[in-house]
């Protein structure tokens, strides 16, 4: 799919007959992948880059004629584009994720999730491109207070320890949202994402469903840190991209751009019961080994006992209800990691 330097941004020019013209960044990722695929869906001619850092290309369609996939770091992207290369929206979702990976390597994922988006929010200023960028529960740092609201303070540990870099990060990203929405004109929606699961999430980086459904499928104990009695509300990928492009919509434009919401389920879950629940859908004869954090992380690792979202402001814009249930997501994601280990055997 060639580029159409003619055609202007933010709907500018734009008929029925002319598909709406969107790019995805990291968009052979996790949520990504998903939300590409929704846009392809609905008839939109998507350009993903991606660097493939943590993406992978299986995630995409390997041939869709409304599909342009560049792999390439998002600023070198950005300066081929030029001038002349100009989409109708935005979704800004390339960045270092999972807390093993910000643990492991923080100069990276500082970096990537600070200068990534600054390098596109200044792109998406030429043209006034409507833009979201994708944040992270993770903002609210430590903070007791809950659930947690789109204007709660803040709360984080000190520079000395590493677990709280990527929240740092991720509110830099807002904040620069927000500023190119006041002084430039860049029509922003920020997301907050609690704990998005589903197929294609691997447990690589730390994310701890994938983790324990490879561990339950092997037969393997699921390893659970602490006492396993933090709390988490997951809400499965497939119904969060249904909702990313509503907050984008013409029609919700007064009511959300320039705005921050929680996205993701409101329903706490404990670590100790995902495990159990994951044990009981897959028919696994897995047990449960707890372990200190000290012996995963870092020495100073500090972690949340709980992170639920308040969605009294997104329900107030678009009515979103999450839709899947976890033992559903917990079967597709046991079914993807079979498919791909039948693939690599």
């Amino acid at each position: 799919m060639s580029s159409n330097p003619s055609h202007l941004g933010a709907d500018s020019g734009r008929t029925p007959a002319m598909p709406r013209r969107v790019l995805v960044t990291g968009g052979a990722g996790f949520i990504g992948s998903h939300l590409s695929e929704r846009l392809l869906a609905r008839g939109d001619a998507v350009t993903v880059v991606d660097d493939l850092s943590t993406g992978r290309r299986s995630n995409l369609p390997s041939a869709h004629t409304g599909l342009r996939f560049i792999e390439a770091d998002l600023g070198e992207a950005l300066r081929a584009f030029g001038r002349g290369e100009t989409f109708d929206e935005i979704y800004h979702l390339a960045a270092a994720v999972g807390v093993k990976l910000v643990m492991s390597e923080p100069i990276r994922s500082v970096e990537t999730n600070i200068e990534q988006t600054s390098a596109l929010l200044r792109f998406a200023a030429v043209t006034r491109t409507p833009t979201l960028i994708a944040s992270s529960s993770e903002v609210y740092g430590k903070s007791s207070k809950s659930p947690f609201s789109e204007d709660d303070d803040a709360v984080y540990g000190p520079t000395t320890v590493g677990r709280w870099s990527y929240a740092c990060s991720k509110a830099i990203d807002e904040y620069l949202a927000l500023a190119y929405h006041r002084q430039r004109g860049v029509p922003t929606v920020i997301v907050r994402f609690f704990n998005t699961v589903g197929p294609r999430q691997v447990g690589d980086y730390g994310m701890v469903l994938p983790r324990f459904v490879e561990a339950a499928l092997q037969g393997a104990a699921l390893t659970v840190y602490g006492e396993g009695t933090a709390t988490r509300c997951f809400c499965d990928v497939r119904d969060v991209v249904e909702l990313l492009p509503r907050l984008m919509a013409v029609e919700s434009a007064e009511r959300c751009r320039g705005r921050v919401f929680n996205v993701g389920s409101d329903k706490p879950v404990s670590i100790r019961e995902l495990a159990d629940r994951v044990i009981r859908v897959t028919g696994s004869a897995s047990t449960v080994r707890f372990i200190p954090y000290r012996e995963a992380y870092p020495e100073g690792f500090e972690d949340l006992q709980q992170r639920q979202p308040d969605l009294r402001r997104l329900r107030g814009a678009v009515a979103f209800e999450p839709k899947i249930p976890l033992e559903q997501t917990i079967q597709d994601v046991a079914s993807f990691i079979a498919g791909r280990s039948e693939v690599r055997g």
